[in-house]
């Protein structure tokens, strides 16, 4: 715990002007963003009698090692330098709204030829209509499925849509008149986009429009005696209003307004908004956040509202904005949602009529929505907390892990040997900090032996990250902390000398790449509380002596074995065996599980990318064209090998050299292990003699034998 004395600004280095300010912890993370009308006086506040300070506050001027500040002109670019911020280095201290689930939208692709009506999720793209958000996907499907009798607009995906038009005959849809069928040409682009655009237009809420033309076209049709198109003009009206009623009208005056409501507790507070569009409610949504800080009403609504109209512009930000509690101050913020909007922003409290009694039913909903979050997440806190605090007491250390890494190694009978490294913090599973590694040291099967290698190549990075930022303990040189400069482990590994290397941890895609020491993440930068390894007393063994020969000896190592659930500490000979109820058992089986899967799903992608190499690969200048049509003239990878150079050649598109380069490479290369039923011992052959393989999926033979005899083979 650090003293907030001992990182506190001079007296008048702050400055007296609106700005941003960051703290940071002793590894450089960004563990809070605030923004300031007066930084001198706001920074003041925290430099109090820690007595005086809000519970959470304390914990977070204790947490951090120093304070950093940004100096804007106006308090508008205060918002929006704060907003980006927390967006950016994600702190753990600062107010973060949880979605409760991923709302559907219904979007309409007005950024292709042929615009497309379908339900999406997940962050908005350019040149993409979006309404909503819906609180199923099922009510979209219901509400489009009315709409496609009057506006026929194409639903099918891009695979579909090329089938269609490659064959000339339209899906079902255009066969039933719900879809104009523009994949066949029945109608064309420009009268495509327009019927996109009048959906779209209904969608907005402009709906009286399309019912009155509608209603003349019937009226007209009836009279020129034409009864079944006025038939058909009938039945499309009573499915507009019918769609029309799933939405009732709630504001009068089409209305366009969006109600923010909060219901919150000392602890958590739950936010629910209504879109309200056209008059009618258009979407719902929720979100919930724990109090990490003291915060009014007020400063919750203006978090709701970086939130909701952060990443918005234009028609997506309302005229008018209804809330609970204005910002202090407000003048800031509906400047800014004037900026996003592009026209003028009402930002208001509802003070009576109809905009009042739907505030009323919109706190009701955060109520309601915060019960139900508390309800299902009660049990779950505790029971974190409780399974955190039987770990430390049953491994003897001094505090909760808050932060768990987990190793595991998998193969498949000594091939594709690889490990993973999964983390779980606060008992969570944190899968953007999950890692895996290739085994490069050496060839074979040795768990032991790759358990520490890994170890040694995960701290090593550690090592070098506290190197670069200078975090090396009092009194200890960067020289003496761990092996040196160019020594080498006695079995041949390469120095543990912190130099990086680019296989040392392989990220996610989605992960976080390695960044500077300004906040952002970064690989293998943050130490773990406990070390977990999928293995007995030997894997164990190995991982501490990993850590030993780094010097590392603040950080727990135990083990987990499969047979008997046995936790095994370094050096014990007895293992610790908690109770089968046990929570804290319970989170090591989760998080030793969790390295498990993800270590065979790697080794599966690996082996599934060995097993569909060919010979032919390594062949130089042979593209895929030409490797197809060899394979295609002779049949299998055997015959190519045994024909002559001659007979290549007669292959289209093979010259001389490039069947001399062939043969070559065939020649070279070593013929695949022939498969082995494990059941029987028997050497599975085809029909030419040549080793049978079996495929459990397209492009992945593997060995053969009965599926529950191959996945026992894996490790």
């Amino acid at each position: 715990m650090a003293d907030p004395s001992s990182y506190r600004p001079r007296p008048g280095e702050i400055p007296d002007s609106p700005g941003v300010y960051r703290f940071r912890d002793e590894h450089r993370r960004v563990i809070y963003v605030g923004k300031a009308k007066s930084l001198r006086q706001r920074l003041a506040n925290y430099f109090q009698d820690l007595a005086n300070l809000h519970p959470r506050t304390r914990t977070m001027v204790t947490t951090a090692a120093s304070v950093e500040w940004t100096v804007v002109s106006t308090e508008v670019e205060a918002l929006q330098l704060e907003y980006s911020w927390i967006k950016e280095f994600d702190p753990r201290f600062n107010v973060k709204y949880r979605d409760d689930k991923s709302y559907p939208y219904l979007a309409v692709t007005m950024n292709e030829e042929f615009p497309r009506v379908q339900v999406m999720r997940g962050h908005k793209k350019k040149g993409v209509r979006y309404f909503g958000p819906y609180g199923h996907a099922w009510a979209i499907r219901d509400t489009v499925d009315l709409l496609l009798r009057v506006f026929p607009v194409r639903t099918c995906s891009a695979g579909v849509f090329k089938n269609a038009a490659r064959t000339g005959r339209p899906c079902l849809l255009g066969y039933i008149g719900k879809c104009s069928a523009p994949c066949v040409e029945r109608i064309s682009p420009e009268d495509h986009r327009e019927l996109a655009e009048e959906f779209c237009d209904f969608m907005a809420g402009r709906t009286g429009t399309y019912l009155r033309r509608l209603e003349r076209q019937m009226a007209d049709a009836a009279e020129e005696m034409e009864y079944e198109r006025a038939a058909r003009l009938r039945d499309d009206i009573g499915a507009l209003k019918k769609a029309m009623e799933k939405s009732a009208v709630v504001l009068a005056d089409a209305t366009d307004a969006d109600l923010i409501a909060v219901a919150e507790d000392e602890l958590e507070a739950a936010v629910q908004i209504f879109h309200v569009r056209g008059g009618r409610v258009r979407g719902q949504r929720g979100w919930v956040t724990d109090k990490v800080e003291e915060i009014t009403t007020g400063a919750l609504v203006e978090h709701a509202l970086q939130q909701l109209y952060g990443e918005e512009t234009g028609d997506a930000v309302p005229k008018e904005v209804l809330v609970p509690a204005l910002p202090d101050p407000v003048e800031p913020v509906q400047q800014w949602l004037t900026e996003r909007r592009g026209s003028g922003v009402s930002l208001r409290i509802p003070q009576r009529g109809d905009k009042k009694a739907l505030m009323a039913t919109v706190e009701r909903n955060a109520q309601q929505a915060l019960v139900l979050h508390k309800t299902k997440r009660a049990s779950d806190l505790t029971t974190r907390s409780r399974a955190l605090e039987e770990i430390a007491e049953a491994l003897d250390l001094d505090s909760a892990p808050l932060r768990i890494e987990c190793y595991d190694i998998s193969h498949l009978q000594g091939d594709d040997v690889v490990a993973s490294m999964v983390v779980f913090e606060d008992g969570l599973a944190r899968k953007s900090e999950y890692r895996r590694f290739q085994i490069k040291g050496f060839a074979g099967q040795d768990d032991v032996r790759s358990m520490h290698e890994v170890i040694t190549r995960r701290f090593r990075r550690y090592l070098a990250e506290k190197e670069r930022t200078g975090e090396w303990a009092d009194g200890q040189d960067a020289d003496t902390a761990g092996p040196g400069v160019g020594d080498v482990a006695s079995d041949g590994r390469p120095p543990a000398d912190g130099r990086a290397m680019p296989d040392d941890g392989e990220a996610l895609v989605d992960g976080p790449a390695l960044k500077d020491d300004d906040g952002r993440p970064k690989r293998f930068a943050y130490p773990p509380q406990l070390v977990v390894v999928d293995g007995g007393q030997p894997q164990v063994a190995a991982a501490q002596r990993a850590l030993d020969e780094l010097g590392i000896d603040d950080i727990a190592v135990c083990g987990l074995a499969k047979r008997l659930e046995e936790v095994w500490l370094p050096g014990d000979d007895d293992p610790v065996v908690l109770p089968r109820t046990s929570e804290g058992l319970y989170l090591l089986q989760r998080v030793r599980d969790e390295a498990h899967r993800f270590a065979i799903t790697y080794q599966r992608v690996k082996r599934a990318k060995r097993f569909r190499s060919s010979p032919l690969d390594d062949v130089p200048g042979l593209g895929e064209t030409r490797k197809q049509a060899l394979i295609k003239h002779f049949g299998s990878v055997k015959k190519l090998r045994a024909a002559t150079i001659d007979q290549i050649c007669e292959v289209p598109g093979i010259g001389r050299k490039t069947a001399e380069t062939v043969a070559v490479a065939l020649a070279r290369a070593t013929p695949a292990a022939p498969a082995v039923n494990t059941a029987t011992g028997e050497i599975m052959e085809d029909e030419d003699g040549a080793p049978e393989t079996t495929t459990d999926a397209p492009g992945e033979p593997v060995t053969a034998g009965t599926p529950d005899e191959r996945r026992g083979q894996e490790r």
